[in-house]
Formats: C-alpha cells, sequence, structure tokens
C-alpha cells in the first residue's frame, strides 16, 4: 500500500517536471446561487515549480459564500485538484492520497470553494465542482495548451421530480442528471451527449422510466449545432423533453445559463442551456430559470436543453 502511494506521487511529479514553471490565473462563473441573481467568482492562481516537481493553488478572489445551495467545502474543492492531477496521468495511474503529496492547496474559509455552517451545500457537489474544475484546466492550458480540452457542459442540469402516482397511489421520487456536450480538444473535437468532468451519472433507458414513474419521454435527441465552433468542434449538448402525468413538484438546479463553456486557443464558446416548461394544451412555453421549483400538473411538458461543449482552435478559412 505504501510503495503505491509512492508510486502515485513519483506519477504526478514526473508529470510536473515536464510543464514550465510559472504563475498561471485563471477564474469562472456560477450564473447565481437561485436566491440572489448574482454571479459567483471562482477565481485560481495556479503556481508550478517544475524544478521541485511542485503545484501551489490559491483560490484568493473566489466570492464569499452565498445564500444558496451552491456552496463548496473545502473536500470538494480538494476532489477537483485531484481530478486536474489525475487528467494529467494515464489511465492505470492508482488513483491513491500520493497523487496530492506534490499539491498545496489554499482555500479562504467562508468563501464558495470552502464553505462553512450553516451555509447549504448541496449543489456544491454537483454543480459548483464542475466550475471549480473549469478555472483550474483554463489555468492549465495556459501553461500546456496542447494538452487541455475547451469547456464542456458544465452542469449536471439536475432535475427533481415528485408527487404521488395515480398507478398506484404511492409517493414517487425521480432524480436525474442530463449530459451534455464535451469540450474540443486539440486534434479531436468534442463528444456529443457525455457525461464529462465531475459526474459519473449513466443514462436511465426510457423504457425503464416510463415504466417506473408516471413520466412520458416525448423527445430525447442531440442538440445539433450547440458545440463551440472552432478548428475543432465541442460536443453537442441534449434536448430531453419529458410529460409529467401526475400533480408533481418540479425542481430544476442547473447552470451554464449565463456563462456559456468557453472555448481555447480561439474556438467559441459552447451554447448555454436552457429549459422550457409548456402547460398542458398549450402551445406556447415558459422560460425557467436554471434554478427552480414549480408544481406542475398532469400534461404539462418540460423541455431541457444542456450546454454544448466550448471549441478549440481558430475556425479555418475555407
Amino acid at each position: 500500500m505504501n510503495e503505491l502511494l509512492d508510486y502515485s506521487e513519483r506519477l504526478v511529479r514526473a508529470q510536473l517536471r515536464t510543464i514550465p514553471s510559472g504563475i498561471f490565473r485563471a477564474e469562472d462563473s456560477l450564473d447565481n446561487d437561485g436566491v440572489a441573481d448574482t454571479p459567483i467568482r471562482i477565481a485560481v492562481q495556479l503556481t508550478i515549480d517544475a524544478e521541485a516537481a511542485a503545484l501551489h493553488l490559491d483560490f484568493a478572489g473566489s466570492s464569499p459564500q452565498v445564500r444558496g445551495s451552491v456552496n463548496a467545502v473545502r473536500a470538494i474543492t480538494l476532489s477537483a485538484c485531484f481530478y486536474m492531477l489525475r487528467c494529467l496521468l494515464g489511465e492505470d495511474a492508482p488513483a491513491t492520497a500520493g497523487i496530492l503529496r506534490p499539491l498545496t492547496l489554499i482555500t479562504q474559509p467562508g468563501s464558495i470553494v470552502d464553505a462553512l455552517p450553516p451555509a447549504p451545500v448541496a449543489g456544491g457537489n454537483v454543480e459548483t465542482s464542475q466550475r471549480i474544475v473549469d478555472a483550474l484546466l483554463r489555468a492549465l492550458a495556459q501553461a500546456i495548451p496542447d494538452r487541455v480540452p475547451a469547456a464542456s457542459a458544465g452542469t449536471m442540469s439536475n432535475l427533481t421530480l415528485g408527487g404521488i402516482d395515480p398507478r398506484t397511489g404511492e409517493p414517487f421520487t425521480y432524480y436525474e442528471t442530463a449530459a451534455g456536450g464535451m469540450g474540443a480538444r486539440p486534434g479531436l473535437d468534442g463528444i456529443s451527449g457525455v457525461q464529462t468532468h465531475m459526474t459519473n451519472s449513466l443514462n436511465t433507458p426510457i423504457e425503464a422510466l416510463e415504466y417506473a414513474y408516471p413520466l412520458r419521454v416525448k423527445q430525447y435527441a442531440y442538440r445539433e449545432g450547440s458545440g463551440g465552433a472552432g478548428e475543432f468542434r465541442g460536443g453537442d449538448g441534449l434536448v430531453r423533453e419529458v410529460e409529467v402525468l401526475a400533480e408533481a413538484q418540479l425542481t430544476l438546479l442547473a447552470d451554464r445559463r449565463t456563462f456559456p463553456p468557453y472555448g481555447l486557443q480561439g474556438g467559441q464558446a459552447g451554447a448555454p442551456g436552457r429549459a422550457f416548461l409548456r402547460r398542458a394544451g398549450r402551445l406556447d412555453e415558459t422560460a425557467l430559470p436554471g434554478k427552480c421549483s414549480v408544481r406542475v400538473a398532469p400534461g404539462d411538458v418540460l423541455r431541457i436543453e444542456t450546454p454544448g461543449g466550448g471549441g478549440w482552435g481558430p475556425t479555418k478559412q475555407v
């Protein structure tokens, strides 16, 4: 076990020795916290010492913790840093705590990346963790531009539905996340409709969903053209339409509505996410904010359009 820890450390330090020493800064933002319509800044300073094979990360300048449930505790921020370091290694590298030995992490207690009680933190894991990764990779791209992809969807587009199933008279609760576009990479387009970075959810087959819940899927498709343009194009997001067949409470926890997934090295940003609610018997739709909770009735249809990934490299002129 000790050798596995040491081996992981040696792999990370070997990678750090190949990266130019320097100080690299980047930032990104969450749209809001669902309570106040104010952007939430995540800033990072990444310092690489190639000679010492060490990495210093400082999140000074990030926003204070907020009233909405998107605060991240320090453990979430550390996990995002761990993930970034793992991305530098091969798939066979042991995922041990040895990966973190070359890292020094500085966070400000009471900030969005190091929240303290009584701050609500439910969305810190599923949403803020992704924006932390986006900021980290944006900084790392300045050091090794030929190895870092553009921003991916950057949100899990969390959907929760709950009510009484009229078929059984029993309560039901349904929770799902929707995939989005992967950012384009040096030499390759992004992948469409996949879970990326700090997500690990699998697709729920439509047949299983409709069998178990009073829901009907009206559409499930790629959101064509939502990936950012560039020499290599970002992957497309998804379109998902779900009809509710029972009285229910619908809750969305999503982001990347105001700040779309960024492109890199001259690539364009991906399309931001959107959501709409169409009431039963009506043709018009109401746009829903990324973070909201509403009552829905039988026949109401929710449409979620997830963000596309950013493009990489300037678009070539024909």
